[in-house]
């Protein structure tokens, strides 16, 4: 199946348990059968398929496409997804103020909340 750019980033979510088939962690070399249902959770969205054909050999990404069923979430909307604070370069190491800004941006909260 064709569901990351890449086979090494393919291997790399097997090996980081962000690829399940029928429910269960597994690892690259996992074989699969029709009907076997796949999640893998990949560039901040989770992506569920059905296997619907097994292919012997390695196809481009328009031929994989044509094997499984895509029953995924539609991914969120442009506007939901938050704007990541960006330093000049060159611009030094953040202060301890600048530093919670980033943070609270980011929605992480510190002990005391502060």
């Amino acid at each position: 199946m064709r569901l990351t750019k890449t086979r090494s980033l393919a291997a790399a979510a097997c090996r980081a348990g962000h690829v399940r088939v029928n429910g269960e962690r597994v690892k690259p070399a996992q074989p699969v059968r029709v009907g076997d249902e796949v999640r893998l959770y990949h560039a901040g969205r989770e992506r569920v398929v059905v296997v619907s054909q097994v292919l012997r050999k390695r196809v481009g990404a328009p031929v994989a496409a044509t094997a499984y069923v895509d029953n995924s979430p539609p991914p969120p909307p442009r506007e939901e997804t938050l704007a990541v604070p960006v330093r000049d370069r060159g611009a030094g190491r953040p202060t301890k103020r600048d530093r919670r800004e980033i943070e609270r941006l980011r929605g992480r909260m510190f002990p005391g909340g502060v």
